[in-house]
């Protein structure tokens, strides 16, 4: 395996997996909401995410990338990833109606378990390791073991770089603006939540129509 091969290839799959790290999505919301409890929530949620996507990468590399392109697989990740996605931000939204003493109990969940979550609920995450990351991780395959393990770090570390951005830069602002800005970054992630949610639901359920 040439350098220069593997410096191209380690390139194109930050380029790409950076493509996917800064589209908004439920991922950015939650990370946001967690920021203002938790300066390095961020870091914590790129290794609940990676407890989920490195175990994938590796059984999709295996020959099980094929299973998600299935219309019924991909229904049923729709179906249980927009309740899932739903039930946080109707959870996140009702806490807010309480004392902030009373919110305690929600505002605690740890950031790694909202990261191992919000992997397991995101259709989008898996079909896209079942197409894109697949081709990556193929491609990383051919140039051997050293490339793949170089990919898979790389590609985690876009993921924690920008959540720890997203959390570090949401618990600045509740520093400088109190409890009122914290409340308003919770209750546009509860919303995102619930739209992303319900965004699922009704694409699984239009599959489901036919």
């Amino acid at each position: 395996m040439e350098p220069s091969s593997l410096i191209a290839f380690l390139a194109t799959a930050v380029g790409i997996s950076l493509s996917g790290v800064f589209a908004p999505g439920p991922m950015t919301a939650a990370t946001l909401a967690a920021g203002t409890r938790s300066r390095h929530a961020g870091a914590m949620i790129a290794l609940g995410h990676a407890a989920i996507e490195v175990p994938l990468m590796l059984i999709i590399v295996m020959g099980a990338g094929q299973l998600f392109r299935y219309e019924s697989v991909k229904t049923g990740i729709g179906l249980a990833g927009g309740a899932i996605l739903l039930l946080m931000g109707i959870q996140m939204l009702t806490a807010l109606g309480k004392p902030i003493e009373e919110t305690e109990s929600f505002k605690q969940r740890h950031p790694f378990w909202i990261g191992f979550l919000l992997s397991v609920a995101n259709p989008y995450f898996l079909i896209w390791w079942a197409t894109v990351g697949l081709a990556l991780a193929t491609q990383a395959v051919e140039l051997g073991i050293l490339a793949f393990v170089l990919f898979a770090i790389v590609h985690w570390l876009c993921d924690l770089v920008w959540l720890e951005v997203l959390s570090q830069a949401s618990h600045k602002g509740k520093e400088v603006f109190g409890d009122r800005i914290q409340r308003i970054v919770l209750v546009v992630c509860g919303v995102l939540l619930l739209f992303f949610g319900g965004k699922f639901l009704l694409e699984a359920g239009q599959t489901l129509l036919g």
